[in-house]
């Protein structure tokens, strides 16, 4: 029955997690695997070592011995190639040089919809369920479809079966109001599973420093309110039902409710940087699926799933238009999608999927009237088989079909030669991007300090396509495990705004467009923007990653990436935006018990070189320390405390250069916190 409960989580085939790990969180010992089992890579289970698809896995063990309770700081502490950079309109991701609309975000192999112009809004995410967080390099369209060039990251939830019924509370609060908030019910007996979390998640708005330069100097300043991290309160609601009548079948729905709010300074007279509004976000995420196992060589999966997202401005100062508590929609998004796959093990020492999805997209905006949608339809197929021995192959194809711009052939193949504790690793795979419908058919104004922001989607663009090469070596024991990765990616038809100048006979076309465009306003206009495929990409890489067993229970990590990506445009090549040459991570952990005590003592820490802004100021580089303890107490048979304690960024960095204009950031700290944290257990 803990077969088919871990197959409810979304996964592809039926197989048992033999690890000594915490999962349970109720035993104060455990113990690294540098092996452990993996699903993004490759469409169904395999162990690490087994992919011919090199993939990045961050479990919960990981997560929790550093005392990380969002997903952004998970993924950016542990993995090099991954940055964020937060603000009231979500967080912009980047991985692998390209931005978030390269990026395709899932939960469990299903895709996570819902963006803040091309912002994630990754507060979606709730991490009390967090199994572990696995991440593939690189163009992966033939599994995936569209969105998928510069890497996939593929979150897999739990659902426990160890106990009858299960409940949970964990708290870490840290300086500037940060709160995190999390309460989880379980409930399992004869195959019915029933699962419930609330996460309620807070954080003040904060400065690095309260100046700015005023608009065409560099030397005279005045104050201001205007917050380098966004304050916010969000609250995430979800529900999951499984059902396993038998050893062949599993069925499983779900349902996940969320909700943000900005808290930022509200405007004032005498003083730069207020806001007469909030930004408010609300999601609901519901599934169903279930999966069919015929023996051990052939299962069938299905799922449906539904994703709506919307946000827009509720107003806490009276301005001549809106009250106080008005609200007005901005945008609204729908995803519906549908999906059928096969595995099979038609030959011997070989695995083939067989797979169909069907998507439908929505978007309407208030700016434009815009009332839009598409649908994508794919068929695709994969097969894996052992040619020689230690010598595996893969080859992957994916057929789409896309309402506006038709067929897209993606195709993937790899190689891969695996000699004991060894793995060589070739691959080719293709990926492609389908515009999207705000790219498409935006119509959009906006003012933004008294100055209007006016940009134009583009109905005649033509999906950007990517293509990929890998060669990777590893060695992994159960001691350690050592990898190096060089890639290429590269992609044509990049789509990018591009700044029209508002000349006499634009303005007349503009002011006609958009008629409560002010006259101020429009002597003000200066360009306005419009989508074009007009970029070439170039990303080129190196990423290299140890993880160790140094002794009975020390345990050492460290990841390094160096990233070289560019654009080229009409002017020539330049670095792309955001992107960052160097990063590291490293992460110390040792863990002792004593009886029913667990110690677990983690260090942590990120480096990384000045972040490019092309046509701004580039962002320094940093180095960031944490510490974070844990004590472990089995208290009864039924009952588990673990309270935490720890400093982030012990070395008090933050970036408090003075705000201007063309100023960007990378480090977004506010500076050394003290965090703690308590976690209670029960089980029966």
């Amino acid at each position: 029955m803990v077969t088919i409960a871990a197959l409810l989580a979304g996964s592809a085939a039926f197989s048992q997690i033999h690890q000594k790990t915490r999962s349970d969180s109720s035993s104060v010992s455990h113990s690294y695997n540098l092996n452990p089992i993996v699903v993004t890579g490759s469409g169904h289970h395999q162990r690490m070592k087994s992919t011919s698809t090199p993939v990045h896995v961050l479990s919960n063990q990981e997560i929790r011995e550093q005392g990380i309770v969002t997903f952004d700081a998970a993924i950016q502490r542990m993995m090099p190639q991954i940055s964020l950079a937060p603000n009231s309109m979500g967080s912009f991701l980047r991985m692998n040089g390209l931005g978030n609309k390269y990026i395709l975000i899932l939960i469990n192999g299903q895709k996570l919809s819902g963006d803040i112009s091309n912002n994630v809004d990754l507060n979606r995410i709730n991490m009390s369920r967090v199994k572990r967080i696995e991440v593939l390099d690189g163009a992966a369209s033939s599994l995936y479809g569209s969105d998928a060039i510069a890497g996939v990251i593929n979150i897999i939830t739990d659902q426990p079966t160890q106990h009858l019924i299960s409940a949970t509370s964990d708290t870490r609060i840290s300086g500037h109001g940060q709160l995190t908030e999390s309460v989880t019910l379980d409930i399992f007996k004869k195959g019915f599973g029933s699962y419930t979390s609330f996460t309620h998640d807070r954080a003040d708005s904060y400065q690095n420093n309260g100046l700015e330069y005023l608009k065409g100097s560099d030397t005279e300043t005045q104050p201001t309110i205007a917050p380098l991290f966004t304050g916010y309160r969000s609250h995430i609601l979800g529900q999951k039902f499984t059902y396993a009548p038998s050893q062949h079948l599993a069925l499983n729905a779900g349902i996940d409710w969320s909700y943000k709010i900005t808290d930022r300074p509200e405007t004032q007279a005498d003083i730069t940087g207020g806001t007469d509004y909030e930004m408010r976000y609300k999601g609901l995420r519901w599934n169903v699926g279930g999966i069919y196992k015929f023996n051990n060589k052939h299962s069938l999966q299905g799922d449906f799933t539904s994703d709506h997202y919307r946000y827009g401005k509720e107003y806490d100062v009276e301005t001549k238009t809106y009250a106080i508590g008005d609200y007005v929609l901005s945008k609204k998004q729908r995803q519906t999608e549908m999906e059928l796959k096969a595995i099979l093990g038609l030959m011997p020492h070989s695995t083939t999927i067989l797979g169909a999805d069907w998507r439908q997209d929505y978007l309407m905006a208030t700016s434009g009237n815009i009332d839009q949608s598409a649908y994508t339809l794919s068929a695709y197929a994969q097969h894996e088989a052992t040619l020689l021995k230690n010598l595996i192959a893969t080859l992957g194809l994916r057929l789409t079909h896309h309402e506006t711009f038709h067929q897209q052939l993606t195709p993937k193949a790899t190689l891969m030669y695996a000699p004991g504790n060894f793995r060589f690793r070739a691959t080719y795979s293709a990926g492609f991007r389908a515009p999207g419908l705000d790219e498409l058919y935006y119509h959009y104004f906006s003012v933004n300090r008294g100055k209007a922001q006016i940009s134009f989607g583009n109905k005649d663009l033509s999906p950007e396509k990517s293509h990929y090469f890998s060669l990777n070596a590893e060695y992994r024991s159960h001691i350690i495990a050592v990898s190096i990765t060089g890639y290429i990616n590269r992609i044509n038809d990049m789509v990018v705004k591009k700044n029209i100048d508002a000349d006499a006979e634009a303005l007349s076309m503009l002011r006609k467009e958009f008629p409560e465009m002010t006259d101020d306003q429009a002597t003000k206009l200066e360009h306005y923007a419009l989508y074009q495929n007009s970029d070439k990409g170039d990303v080129k890489g190196v990423q290299l990653n140890v993880s160790a067993n140094i002794f009975r229970g020390f345990n050492l990590s460290a990841n390094y990436a160096y990233t070289h990506a560019r654009s080229k445009t009409d002017e020539g090549w330049n670095s792309l935006e955001r992107s960052i040459r160097h990063v590291g991570t490293v992460a110390a952990n040792y863990h002792h018990a004593w009886g029913k005590y667990g110690l677990n003592v983690n260090l942590n820490g990120r480096f990384q070189s000045k972040t490019y802004y092309p046509s701004y100021e580039n962002a320094p580089g940093y180095g960031v320390w944490n510490l974070q303890t844990t004590h472990s107490i089995d208290c009864t048979r039924w009952a588990f405390i673990e309270p935490s304690l720890g400093v982030e960024n012990i070395f008090d960095k933050a970036d408090r250069r003075i705000d201007s204009t063309n100023r960007k950031y990378a480090l977004y700290s506010p500076g050394r916190m003290v965090v703690a944290g308590l976690k209670i257990k029960f089980k029966k």
